[in-house]
């Protein structure tokens, strides 16, 4: 940021009284800019025994396998992003579940959000950021060709619970070592369910 989208002087970025982080602050009207992480909502559409992955037309990881999701949008609700984003990639009908796992990604300034949805039909095909919509089963999934980590993990979660047929929330952090660039998966907590 460069200008105060307000009045148009320049900001500087600095820690304003009674903060402890820098801020980008406007030097005319002195209003303060806040930066935030931007939540990310998706979906793990199921029908059978069966996942819907999309394949990415954009980038980031063109030609790789994914959830559908996506940025929310201002002015809507999670649920509404989540199938807002389902309808997008894969133009697919679901029903959302619940809330199923939770990524925070401190590096890169994001927050994912999963919910566990019920596919309800087989009216799907891929939307203009998706190449292709498939169903997998969990034999199927091409592990070696998945996006992006909080993906891989929910499908994780996912295969596991399953099994037992409960269905916890997961929540997670994923770091980043900025010397080596290599991630690791920091479990923050799971709801274990008892019957």
């Amino acid at each position: 940021m460069n200008f105060c989208n307000l009045c148009g002087e320049k900001l500087k970025f600095i820690i304003p009284p009674d903060d402890d982080r820098e801020r980008f602050i406007c030097e005319g009207c002195g209003h303060i800019h806040y930066q935030n992480p931007r939540m990310i909502v998706c979906t793990l559409p199921v029908y059978e025994d069966k996942i819907l992955l999309c394949k990415r037309a954009i980038d980031p990881r063109y030609g790789l396998w994914t959830l559908p999701g996506g940025f929310m949008e201002n002015d809507e609700t999670t649920h509404e992003g989540a199938i807002r984003e389902t309808q997008e990639e894969a133009c697919a009908n679901i029903e959302l579940v619940e809330i199923y796992s939770l990524y925070n990604l401190p590096h890169i300034n994001q927050v994912h959000l999963f919910f566990r949805a019920n596919l309800l039909d087989l009216n799907f095909a891929a939307g203009t950021e998706s190449l292709d919509v498939k169903l997998f089963t969990e034999d199927e999934i091409p592990w070696q060709q998945l996006a992006f980590i909080p993906v891989i993990e929910t499908l994780k979660h996912f295969f596991q619970d399953r099994i037992r047929n409960v269905f916890p929330m997961h929540c997670a952090e994923i770091l980043v070592d900025p010397d080596t660039k290599k991630s690791t998966t920091n479990a923050l907590l799971t709801n274990q369910l008892t019957n």
